[in-house]
């Protein structure tokens, strides 16, 4: 039986937390910033949880 590699770019972008959740940073976040607003990019900076109907995706690409 194959095994099935990690998804390099995705693991770069998410990380699974100990529940099983997967954390992503938000994007919109690198340049143009002079012309968002001070609550667009505070909010940008969170981490955010990624919606239950991805998740299974995600955690078959990152493989933890």
């Amino acid at each position: 039986m194959g095994k099935v590699k990690t998804h390099k770019a995705s693991a770069k972008r998410f990380s699974v937390t100990g529940t099983g959740k997967v954390k992503l940073n938000h994007c919109h976040h690198r340049h143009n910033l002079g012309k968002k607003t001070s609550k667009r990019k505070r909010h940008l900076r969170t981490a955010a949880i990624l919606s239950a109907a991805m998740t299974a995706n995600i955690r078959t690409l990152v493989q933890k």
